[in-house]
């Protein structure tokens, strides 16, 4: 008797181990558990008022919410539209997918895309200009036009292709919408569901489950989970099965790809970059901004803590392997600590203390933040170093509650209107500088020009004028790597998800389209 109850623990602890485990694809192609591991973990309620502003936040919506058009990794692709058109230069006419559901079963139409169009300019979302639609109408249940309220060239990247479409049904009587965290507050037209249980904000793991009458077919992956792994365990986790997929350092490459697929992401999807409050004294003087530009080494930063894995960062934003890129920024601001000791004379430098936020836990950004000051120290600027949590830096610098912070953020990919959400958007990832207005102006009117050669030139303008009046400073754009077990083929979407995020998580790879 005492075998056999042993033998059913043992049993029952086999079962659950092999419940914990990432599942292999059975013999029809699907997966029935696919695990990704994340160093972070917790990214927010996935709704789309409720997720966290980053990249990973809108993916894990993404799962749920789908957008007009979406993209994957050769460029766009039908979502919600079957197929668009430009009328004009200023109105876009939407021609709807024919019987998709929402996940509890209610018909998408029309009159839902016309709704969140609508709501968004009394409720904002985040990731989208709500003026620039002047008026959105329900031509017939699978028609929308779309009039704008000025041409705007990015407007399939940045509306169209990033917007989540919202129901109707659920959503008109919402007002509250960053608190509000009930069942239906996750109820989408995309690929996956997810219960409000599934999602752990403490231990930072997402479990969703395939939506079956997803319009594109039923997911191949049937269960999808997220849980948060450290990044120096990523490998450990990998070589034990534990997950299927991880972002892995360097380092790791040797040891995994004899039996996993690594994928390597360029130098310019992923940058850090010196936040710089522009608003208080002295850094709110330019010539002190010009010497910090001058004073750190940001080549040395590459080669140390980059491990020579990026890209030196260009002083006018867009990254120097960027096909907007202006090839007259070259020659600005190269290592010189005397250039920047004489701008601080001039500007009559007293030595004050300067504070430099970075994040814990991001041992990237805690080497930048040692180099950085020893590089300011070096040209007599007194840095207080001080270590946060990532939300915390982001919190203060959204709040203008520091002097300078190492940061960073996808998106510098795709549409060069990069530039101008990075310069004037009012978001903590963004400089927030209004203080030049020709440099406003420029960024303002470069979205309107439909003609690309008029618009490289103002492009080409702006960052001159960026680089010169240095409301922020590239540090380095990373060269970054993932590795994964091939059971679904991951890529790098196209100019990044909607406006750009740099992740290997699109959707459609987990649809099996």
């Amino acid at each position: 008797m005492r075998y056999s109850l042993i033998f059913a623990l043992a049993a029952g602890l086999f079962v659950l181990l092999l419940a914990a485990l990432p599942a292999a694809a059975d013999d029809r192609g699907s997966v029935p558990v696919y695990t990704v591991a994340d160093t972070t973990g917790d990214w927010g309620f996935p709704s789309p008022y409720a997720h966290y502003a980053r990249g990973p936040g809108y993916t894990r919506m993404s799962f749920l919410f789908d957008t007009l058009i979406w993209k994957d990794d050769a460029g766009y692709v039908p979502a919600l539209a079957e197929s668009w058109e430009l009328v004009g230069d200023d109105t876009y006419i939407f021609s709807l997918r024919d019987g998709v559901t929402w996940h509890d079963g209610e018909p998408f139409t029309a009159d839902d895309v016309v709704f969140t169009v609508e709501y968004i300019k009394d409720h904002p979302y985040m990731w989208v200009d709500s003026g620039i639609v002047d008026d959105a109408e329900a031509i017939d249940d699978l028609t929308v036009k779309m009039t704008l309220s000025a041409p705007f060239a990015p407007f399939l990247d940045q509306v169209a292709g990033t917007l989540p479409i919202l129901p109707e049904h659920i959503w008109a009587g919402i007002s509250d919408t960053v608190n509000y965290r009930e069942q239906d507050a996750l109820v989408g037209t995309g690929p996956y569901t997810l219960r409000v249980g599934d999602y752990d904000k403490v231990q930072g793991t997402y479990r969703y489950v395939a939506y079956e009458d997803y319009y594109l077919g039923s997911p191949r992956v049937l269960e999808l989970r997220f849980v948060k792994t450290s990044a120096p365990n990523a490998a450990a986790e990998l070589l034990q099965g534990r997950v299927n997929t991880a972002g892995i350092e360097p380092e790791m490459i040797g040891q995994l790809e004899s039996s996993f697929e690594i994928l390597s992401v360029p130098g310019h999807w992923w940058n850090y970059k010196l936040m710089i409050n522009h608003q208080k004294e002295p850094l709110s003087d330019k010539r002190f901004r010009q010497a910090l530009a001058y004073a750190i080494d940001r080549d040395k930063l590459v080669d140390i803590a980059a491990r020579g894995y990026g890209l030196a960062g260009s002083p006018g934003f867009i990254p120097s392997d960027n096909e907007w890129y202006n090839p007259e920024i070259d020659g600005f601001y190269p290592h010189d600590p005397a250039k920047a000791r004489d701008l601080l004379a001039d500007m009559g430098y007293a030595g004050q203390r300067i504070q430099l936020l970075i994040k814990g836990g991001d041992t990237s950004a805690e080497r930048i933040g040692e180099l950085i000051e020893a590089d300011l120290v070096a040209v007599g600027i007194n840095v207080d170093l001080r270590t946060m949590d990532s939300k915390t830096v982001d919190s203060k610098v959204g709040e203008w509650d520091f002097d300078l912070a190492v940061s960073g953020h996808g998106g510098v990919i795709g549409d060069p209107n990069f530039l101008a959400g990075n310069t004037l958007d009012d978001d903590f990832n963004s400089a927030r500088y209004h203080d030049n207005p020709e440099l406003v102006a420029l960024l303002e009117e470069q979205v309107t020009q439909t003609n690309e050669g008029a618009r490289r030139d103002l492009i080409d303008r702006a960052q001159i004028l960026y680089a010169e009046d240095v409301p922020a400073l590239t540090l380095y754009y990373t060269e970054s790597f993932v590795a994964h077990d091939g059971q679904v083929e991951l890529y790098y979407t196209y100019n990044g998800m909607a406006l750009g995020v740099p992740i290997a998580l699109n959707k459609l790879s987990f649809v099996g389209v």
